[in-house]
């Protein structure tokens, strides 16, 4: 059986074939590290996270890049109003500290690490050669007003909007720089130059002068320096297809490298029935999220959704994972009591050809995770009507039913045997209390309580607990 995917650049669904047979080039885009993780972005990492661990399932070695942007517009922006706010964090200590907020959010919710990750900051050499690289090609340009910034000429590449299929008379102007010296307002940033209202810091030496990357640049470079000119997959949510994904299709094309064979988009997360955004103040942050439900059912949740589709979240979102998964843990429990199955440990990975037929073929559809979620909750069924039929109970069924559940389970990340688990739950509760303890500090200082909110604070401390005060709220962080 053939594994079909959705590629975004055809709009079709396809037979994939990797490049190498028995390999998987994964390249993933990831945070901007700006702010606080959402749930937007645990979808994403999540959805590319079971692609990941269904191809190693099916016997391929996966290479998976997701990289960090850790130096940007947002980036710079942020830290700058935490200055003006009177904090003293500097852009790069912003950028490391969301990044680690990121990796503890992907880590609680059972998502792998990452083959690499790498960072902009640490490839701005191999961005800069491949800005280079257009100029002599004749598709990239320096800026006309004489500054240090560098623009892809989209007229000089024909097949500039191809992966969105537009036409580029009917594009709007790249809003990703100001269109000073530019040949054409479509144009997009390169590089871009110093100025002199930003840090120094934020800024490396070029042939063009001082200045840093611009944001599309940066997945060109660390794709090809990881994956090679050609590789499988390209991912990302839907909302970066255009600009992001556009043009780095066209600069590494034009680069001459043949690039991502494949595109993949996930869809995105309304609330409410409402698209999230920071204008409607409708975010739901990693942190509120892993404090309202278990992180296991937190993953269920995210993933229980076509990867395609749009994913709306709702005041009854989280208890109906919770009641839905905790029917697949009570069938579990029920085997092990009942003596039909020993005490259930974590076993090594699962190979496709141990799973049911039906499983299989949900995953080898576009990776149809409903349906494959539907084959366990049929099993469960079927499990515990043998379970409640005392007269004529089918041992070898029941333990039939209960090794292929935890399989799929397995494949999905979501075995509840997995000691990950366990951990992620630990720390979870203790969130959940250090949370307590530093609002009831807060309400102590502003009833001027000093006495109490010292006290609370010398407590954590004396647990491995420190506090930090920041203006834009107080964070926690362990010894």
């Amino acid at each position: 059986m053939n594994q079909r995917i959705y590629d975004s650049r055809t709009q079709s669904v396809v037979d994939f074939e990797p490049r190498e047979a028995g390999r998987v080039g994964l390249y993933v885009c990831g945070p901007t590290v700006q702010s606080s993780p959402h749930i937007g972005h645990l979808r994403s990492a999540l959805v590319y996270d079971q692609m990941r661990r269904w191809f190693a399932a099916t016997g391929h070695d996966v290479t998976l890049i997701r990289n960090v942007t850790d130096i940007d517009d947002k980036v710079l922006d942020n830290a700058r109003l935490g200055q003006e706010a009177g904090g003293s964090e500097q852009w790069w200590g912003l950028a490391y500290r969301v990044e680690r907020e990121f990796t503890a959010a992907y880590e609680a919710l059972g998502v792998l690490p990452p083959t690499y990750e790498p960072r902009a900051t640490a490839n701005v050499d191999r961005m800069i050669t491949l800005i280079e690289r257009l100029i002599a090609r004749g598709h990239a340009y320096p800026a006309a007003d004489g500054s240090a910034s560098v623009y892809f000429d989209t007229a000089s590449w024909p097949e500039y909007g191809a992966l969105t299929r537009q036409r580029r008379d009917q594009m709007e102007d790249a809003a990703d720089s100001e269109p000073v010296g530019k040949r054409d307002p479509r144009d997009f940033a390169l590089w871009k130059a110093y100025r002199d209202t930003e840090p120094e810091s934020a800024s490396w030496p070029s042939p063009w002068g001082r200045g840093r990357p611009g944001w599309h640049i940066e997945c060109s470079a660390m794709a090809h320096r990881y994956l090679g000119e050609e590789f499988d997959i390209h991912g990302g949510g839907l909302d970066l297809r255009f600009p992001h994904h556009e043009n780095e299709l066209a600069q590494s094309q034009a680069a001459g490298h043949a690039f991502a064979r494949h595109w993949v988009h996930n869809g995105l997360v309304n609330t409410g029935g409402q698209k999230m955004s920071k204008s409607l103040g409708n975010s739901l942050f990693a942190a509120d999220l892993l404090a309202q439900a278990r992180p296991v059912v937190l993953r269920y949740y995210l993933g229980s959704a076509h990867y395609r589709s749009v994913l709306d979240f709702s005041d009854t979102s989280l208890a109906e994972a919770e009641a839905a998964f905790s029917r697949i843990e009570g069938f579990l429990a029920r085997a092990v009591d009942a003596g039909i199955v020993v005490e259930l440990s974590h076993q090594a990975p699962v190979q496709a050809e141990q799973l049911p037929a039906e499983f299989v073929a949900a995953m080898h559809d576009d990776f149809a995770i409903p349906q494959a979620l539907a084959v366990i909750h049929q099993a469960v069924r079927a499990g515990n009507s043998l379970l409640d039929d005392r007269a004529a109970q089918d041992s070898a069924a029941i333990a039939t039913y209960t090794y292929q559940i935890l399989g799929m389970l397995e494949v999905l990340g979501l075995d509840p045997r997995d000691p990950h688990w366990a951990g992620a739950e630990r720390t979870t509760a203790l969130d959940s209390l250090v949370t307590a303890l530093i609002a009831q500090r807060s309400e102590a200082r502003a009833n001027r309580d000093f006495a109490k909110s010292d006290e609370i604070r010398d407590s954590l401390q004396d647990a491995g607990v420190v506090l930090e005060d920041t203006p834009t709220g107080t964070r926690w962080s362990l010894t």
